[in-house]
């Protein structure tokens, strides 16, 4: 059996494109190279389906696709990013705000603390006794606002 890339057809020679795409996207930082994989894959397919097809349509084919693709992922990571609003990354407190808590130690003359997840943590609001929801409104550094639930 003669293995040389010339025994391949062109579809199976775009298939295993976009397969090495889809690995480099594994060990590559970001997330771009999955969407020209996709394309690849897509050009593969119909050149599969459409046998003898020109080298230059199947280039042209996989060029369009690409931007094509690549525009899609574009404008879905746009909408990703509206919608979860900032990553968040390096704030915590700001992923918190909204979320309703339950106060471990009351709050007295404005300060106790509530508890988030397994911690617990300083609160400034109403008085507030302990047991009782709130509602985290804000945050100054790593204190906590709230308002009663």
């Amino acid at each position: 059996m003669n293995w040389s890339l010339l025994s391949w057809s062109a579809g199976a020679l775009w298939l295993a494109g976009a397969l090495v795409l889809a690995i480099a996207e594994l060990v590559a930082p970001g997330f771009f190279l999955i969407f020209v994989a996709a394309a690849a894959a897509v050009t593969g397919f119909v050149v599969l389906a459409i046998p003898g097809l020109h080298v230059i349509t199947q280039v042209v084919l996989f060029a369009v696709l690409g931007g094509v693709v690549i525009t899609l992922g574009h404008d879905w990571y746009r909408r990703l990013r509206q919608a979860t609003g900032e990553s968040g990354l390096n704030d915590r407190t700001g992923k918190l705000i909204g979320k309703t808590v339950e106060v471990c130690d009351a709050l007295v003359a404005g300060q106790g603390r509530v508890r988030v997840g397994d911690g617990a943590w300083t609160a400034r609001g109403p008085d507030t006794p302990a047991g009782a929801q709130v509602r985290i409104i804000g945050a100054e550094g790593n204190v906590l606002l709230v308002e009663p639930a």
